[in-house]
């Protein structure tokens, strides 16, 4: 019939673009929908909701094993440039280097006002402002860059007072790559509202590689120092930031793109989002930040190395999350808590295992990859690694709040950390040296953890999750992987 024709040739092409528009696979309820109600053939449906389906859990799977490549990537990428500045400039010179680099991206995640978010909130759901939106958020991180780079610039002399005064001076000019840090992460997020996360991931993964093309070449030419190394990390974005401004095309740059009313329209819903942003920059940087003032130099380079090498374990976390909640926000509350539980004995006692073999061989690793130097270092790495194994699995017991409608519950846990860490570093640190760091951000982290698992039965009316290891676990996730290959392969 010609009718019938017409309308299932329509619904097989609605269909095929809600799946392109997945990469993630979220979508394909809605695609399997539409194929449902718009086939009145039994066998047609049948046969799109298949298809739906296979394709569904196959790009789900792709994007799952990409952004686990891109984080591993990342990682090995920061791991060879750790190792190399370690080696090479020793302890004095690596901490003097991390207090000129560590401020543009600090500084830049920390005044983005909610833009990044914004962005992305309003693409999504206002598509006909998609060049105003763009150009709009794109000025306004570079102003707002700007604005962070000149106050930094009047700030660092007095809480680097213990450096030199030509390092204070190198730091000052390096806060020049802060607007571009800005802009960079407001058009990261306009690409990953464009479901570009392949870019997204290339231009994450660049930078890391770049600097360390650029380290090699110095310490190869013997012109390695901490100024030359820190003007690696300014030259390495440059070619990142051309990457991102290509791929966002210019047709935010043409006249009367940019808007007050479209400015306002993005603070309107990022000022909201912004004390979560806030919050989550200073619980991954605030600690540096800190110690830079409270440390000498050669302290706070034995601090960076064990801290980079402790942070290497949070790839376990971060892997099982992706890999076992891309679809719990429309679960039940009792398969999202059973989902959490599992997550957390499994990547919990992962850690565990893999920084029980950090510890043991502390001393060893850090002689062989980073130098003899920084041995003496090996107790504050052995209590990083309990702090990043628990701070993980404060991760994935965060997820249920996230999963179930409640992420309130996950920004107040954050500001609770602070509240804790700040005043113990103010108060180890300059007694203990990098063992107080390490001891602070072990007290902020273990009170985090009692909190939220007090939370569960509070908020959710449920008993507090069994963490104790368990083989059916380990069973259903490979039961788990072993389906989704077999998807992929058919």
């Amino acid at each position: 019939m010609k009718t019938g024709g017409t309308v299932n040739e329509s619904a097989q092409v609605q269909a095929a673009l809600l799946l392109d528009q997945s990469p993630d696979g979220t979508r394909a309820g809605t695609a399997q929908a539409l194929a449902s109600t718009a086939f009145p053939l039994t066998e047609e449906r049948e046969n799109a909701q298949a298809l739906a389906g296979q394709k569904a859990k196959i790009s789900g799977l792709f994007a799952v094993v990409q952004s686990i490549g891109s984080k591993v990537g990342i990682l090995v990428l920061n791991a060879a440039t750790g190792i190399l500045t370690a080696r090479a400039l020793r302890p004095q010179g690596r901490g003097e280097l991390a207090a000129m680099i560590i401020w543009s991206l600090f500084l830049a995640s920390a005044t983005t006002l909610g833009v990044p978010s914004s962005v992305i909130y309003y693409l999504r759901h206002k598509p006909g402002l998609k060049r105003e939106l763009k150009a709009s958020a794109m000025v306004m991180s570079c102003l707002l860059g700007i604005a962070a780079a000149v106050i930094g610039a009047l700030f660092l002399p007095r809480w680097l007072h213990q450096y030199p005064a030509s390092m204070i001076r190198s730091a000052q000019w390096f806060l020049l790559l802060t607007p571009i840090c800005s802009m960079t992460l407001a058009g990261r997020a306009i690409l990953e509202a464009a479901d570009e996360f392949t870019v997204s991931n290339l231009v994450q993964t660049l930078s890391p590689a770049a600097t360390l093309a650029i380290l090699v070449g110095f310490l190869l030419a013997h012109k390695l120092t901490p100024y030359t190394a820190g003007l690696s990390y300014i030259l390495a974005a440059l070619p990142t930031f051309a990457l991102l401004l290509m791929r966002l095309r210019f047709d935010w740059l043409s006249p009367g793109a940019f808007k007050l009313s479209t400015c306002k329209l993005l603070l309107s819903y990022g000022i909201r989002s912004y004390g979560i942003d806030l919050l989550g920059t200073l619980a991954l940087q605030v600690d540096q930040v800190l110690v830079v003032s409270l440390l000498t130099p050669s302290a706070m380079g034995s601090y960076v190395v064990v801290l980079s090498l402790s942070r290497m374990l949070n790839l376990f976390q971060n892997s099982v999350v992706m890999v076992l909640f891309p679809k719990a926000a429309g679960r039940t509350q009792d398969e999202v808590l059973a989902l959490t539980a599992r997550s957390a004995r499994l990547s919990t006692t992962i850690t565990a295992l893999c920084g029980l073999c950090v510890c043991v061989f502390g001393p060893f690793c850090l002689r062989l990859l980073y130098g003899k130097d920084y041995v003496s270092a090996v107790n504050a790495l052995r209590i990083l690694v309990v702090e990043v194994t628990l701070s993980g699995l404060v991760f994935v017991l965060a997820q249920s709040f996230m999963a179930l409608g409640r992420p309130g519950i996950v920004t107040i846990l954050q500001a609770v950390g602070l509240s804790l860490s700040i005043p113990t570093m103010l108060w180890l640190v300059p007694k203990l040296g990098i063992l107080g760091a390490a001891i602070a951000l072990l007290i902020s982290t273990t009170a985090r953890l009692v909190l939220i698992l007090g939370a569960i039965p509070f908020v959710f009316r449920a008993s507090i999750p069994d963490l104790r290891p368990r083989i059916s676990d380990y069973a259903a996730i490979k039961a788990m992987l072993s389906r989704r290959s077999v998807a992929s392969v058919n």
